[in-house]
């Protein structure tokens, strides 16, 4: 198989990981917990995904690893765990910006609507990146304060991921629609993962680090 790389997702409680060769995914194995079990079960999750398709890590030819934003200790724990394989395996890493992955895999199902990623970062704030109908950035990465008549020039919309639903009561009398079913997941990194293998476009593997919107100790 060509280009067998290894997707993380640990930016939220979800702790998903995926496997895909030559941008085709392969499988996934991922939870939403109300707790943080990355520490404990990310490695697990990376041993199973490899028995189901009979691959060693070995065989892998890269990592892609969700940067950020997000949590704090789930950013850690993601990046250091694709850090170790990279080093150890000696293949390249490539780091995907969460919200990128998360708007990858709204237009899947919403291929030409305005669409809002959103995290939680806690209260009323959330980080949020939102592109057109034809995929181009109508706003970029940015920690929102959101309050009733926000982003109000943009509708109609989509707006989804964990920050979200707690915009469902100021936002109900507007032309936005959330759905609940869209969630962050590894399986969004496989796109991007592959092209930019494809085309080299590699990170350092010793100056790659979370990317933080907000100062330590304001978000787990």
């Amino acid at each position: 198989m060509d280009a067998v790389i290894l997707h993380i997702e640990t930016a939220t409680k979800t702790c998903s990981v995926a496997l895909s060769a030559s941008g085709k995914l392969l499988t996934s194995h991922e939870t939403s917990p109300d707790n943080y079990i990355h520490g404990e079960q990310l490695t697990i999750f990376i041993e199973k995904v490899c028995a189901e398709v009979t691959l060693q890590l070995s065989d892998l030819d890269a990592v892609s690893v969700s940067i950020g934003p997000g949590s704090y200790t789930g950013l850690r724990i993601g990046l250091s765990t694709a850090k170790g394989l990279c080093f150890g395996l000696k293949i390249p890493i490539i780091c995907i910006e969460t919200l990128d992955s998360l708007l990858t895999i709204g237009k899947v199902k919403y291929p030409r609507a305005n669409l809002f990623a959103m995290l939680d970062a806690r209260r009323m704030e959330v980080y949020t990146k939102s592109i057109n109908g034809s995929g181009e950035t109508l706003r970029t990465l940015s920690s929102s304060v959101m309050e009733a008549d926000t982003f109000i020039q943009d509708e109609p919309f989509i707006y989804f991921g964990d920050g979200a639903a707690k915009l469902k009561t100021i936002w109900g009398h507007r032309a936005a629609i959330f759905d609940s079913e869209l969630m962050l997941s590894a399986k969004g990194q496989v796109d991007m993962a592959y092209e930019r293998y494809k085309n080299e476009d590699f990170d350092s593997l010793e100056k790659c680090k979370p990317l933080y919107l907000k100062q330590f100790g304001s978000n787990t």
